[in-house]
């Protein structure tokens, strides 16, 4: 992912959605371009249109915090969009050794005992553990049951991006199926930025990219986003509609991966949807008798 691209995309699309009314701006008229002017932008950053048109042209490096901010404030940047656009200026100043991608060893990744301790501890709800490419890394025995159409083909490598772009089944799973389209992307991307040099992310988005309109589009758009807290909805092929509040918790001890854990209304129709798949996941399945002996043996 060249870091000058990345940053003159994500610059341009961000001043292509604010109005000049929303940025307090005469609309004018004889626009040729949406949202805002480049002169504009550098009006209200306070600074000369030259070094704001060289920023957008994609170059961060030597950028100072405040800079940075003056052009978040000038483009009314969220909190997601401002770490997007800091985390794209320290990858702007690193040098061309760190600069070349690099292959992460995350598959090999395990849970160590006491972390799986508490993900099984957790038994009203899936809890399980991702990282920034979306590959689920562990999970309790609820969560593996929610995920079965994600594990049912190995082909998704146990990754939500390319079941939800690759995999005809999320169209059903994910009843809001563009909504959580266009999260799942914002997550990536907000990945790209922060660990800009991943190897596997950068197969991961080729791949994406070259087998899914749907995800291409979206990758284009340079939307991230911080997934912290919310409500989704899903269909489940063994218990119906479900309706959980998730909370994401980042993991001081395994920087860049996440535990999340859903949650339905306690006594709602989703608490029981939970309640019975917890139900059949704590079930033993009794073992296919052996067959009975030909005549003979």
């Amino acid at each position: 992912m060249d870091n000058q691209a990345e940053v003159r995309e994500f610059l341009t699309s961000r001043r292509a959605k604010i109005s000049p009314e929303r940025a307090g701006l005469p609309a004018g008229t004889r626009r040729r371009v949406p949202g805002l002017r480049r002169s504009e932008v550098a009006a209200l950053a306070d600074m000369s249109v030259e070094y704001y048109a060289k920023l957008e042209r994609g170059n961060l490096a030597g950028a100072s915090p405040a800079v940075l901010e003056a052009v978040a404030r000038a483009l009314r940047l969220d909190d997601a969009e401002r770490a997007h656009l800091m985390n794209l200026a320290q990858a702007a100043d690193g040098s061309d050794a760190l600069t070349r991608p690099r292959r992460r060893t995350a598959r090999t990744w395990s849970a160590h005992r006491s972390l799986q301790w508490v993900l099984d501890a957790v038994t009203a709800g899936p809890a399980f553990v991702r990282n920034g490419r979306m590959d689920i890394l562990a999970t309790n025995r609820l969560a593996r049951a929610f995920y079965d159409d994600v594990y049912a083909t190995p082909a998704n490598q146990a990754n939500l991006a390319r079941f939800q772009f690759l995999d005809p089944a999320s169209r059903r799973f994910y009843p809001d199926w563009d909504l959580a389209a266009d999260m799942a992307v914002a997550i990536l991307r907000t990945e790209a930025g922060r660990n800009p040099h991943d190897k596997d992310l950068h197969d991961l988005v080729g791949e994406l990219s070259t087998r899914s309109d749907d995800f291409r589009t979206r990758w284009g758009a340079h939307n991230v986003r911080h997934h912290g807290t919310g409500t989704k909805n899903f269909h489940h092929a063994a218990v119906g509609d479900l309706t959980l509040a998730y909370e994401g918790l980042e993991m001081t001890a395994e920087p860049g991966l996440t535990l999340t854990v859903y949650t339905a209304e306690p006594a709602s129709p989703s608490d029981e949807g939970l309640r019975l798949l917890a139900s059949w996941t704590a079930t033993p399945r009794t073992p296919a008798p052996a067959p009975a002996p030909q005549s003979g043996e």
